[in-house]
């Protein structure tokens, strides 16, 4: 017996549909399809800053999740050109050189690449409305559409998991949960990567994920 719908997927198929009516590209459609039991993506992207309207994608990773293993040999890889001037603050931060980037694809084919990667699997990150955001950039050319994928932030997961662990006086009390990367791989046994690095931070919102579900199970 299938259980009732709440007001909130009955939100999420009215937009699923609507989205679908708007696509541009029909041969997207797959994209709405019912997504493989048991498979996620955990992507993450490196950009030439912080600013999504102004600044680009410079690289994207996405690792595949299936049956609650990785497969890192299996992930997808992206660099990007950007049009823009890298600065040497960004450099700095993800270590990605013009030298670096200059074979990378154009936009649009690495929005195609990672569009036909992804599928209709829901995406997993640290922080993903940036990186939807960015990614959307993309993508939107494309279909018309922003990403229709169902989105799951390890921000948010791990947050509900250690708010029911407290007692209710500090749950009353709004307490405070470190959130920062480094912590919350560190609070749950984790390996941490050298942040910056796309694949390094898909890899590491994946076993979040991957262990976030095991405890919460």
């Amino acid at each position: 017996m299938k259980s009732p719908l709440t007001l909130q997927s009955c939100y999420r198929l009215l937009k699923k549909e609507f989205q679908k009516y708007l696509l541009k590209d029909k041969s997207y459609s797959f994209l709405f399809e019912d997504a493989p039991p048991n498979e996620w993506i955990a992507i993450d992207c490196e950009t030439t800053g912080l600013d999504v309207r102004r600044d680009e994608i410079i690289s994207i990773a996405a690792i595949p999740i299936k049956d609650m293993k990785l497969l890192t040999s299996e992930r997808l890889e992206l660099l990007i050109k950007p049009k823009q001037e890298l600065s040497a603050q960004s450099v700095r931060v993800h270590r990605l050189r013009a030298c670096d980037l200059e074979e990378g694809l154009d936009p649009q084919s690495a929005a195609r690449q990672f569009l036909h990667f992804v599928g209709s699997r829901p995406i997993v990150g640290y922080y993903t409305e940036f990186d939807i955001a960015m990614i959307n950039k993309i993508v939107y050319p494309i279909l018309g559409i922003h990403l229709p994928n169902l989105q799951l932030d390890v921000c948010n997961i791990y947050y509900d998991y250690k708010f029911k662990q407290l007692p209710p006086y500090q749950q009353y009390a709004n307490a405070d949960i470190d959130l920062r990367f480094v912590s919350l791989m560190k609070d749950l046994e984790l390996p941490s990567r050298h942040g910056h690095d796309a694949l390094n931070d898909a890899e590491m919102a994946a076993l979040a994920f991957v262990k976030l579900r095991h405890l919460i199970s």
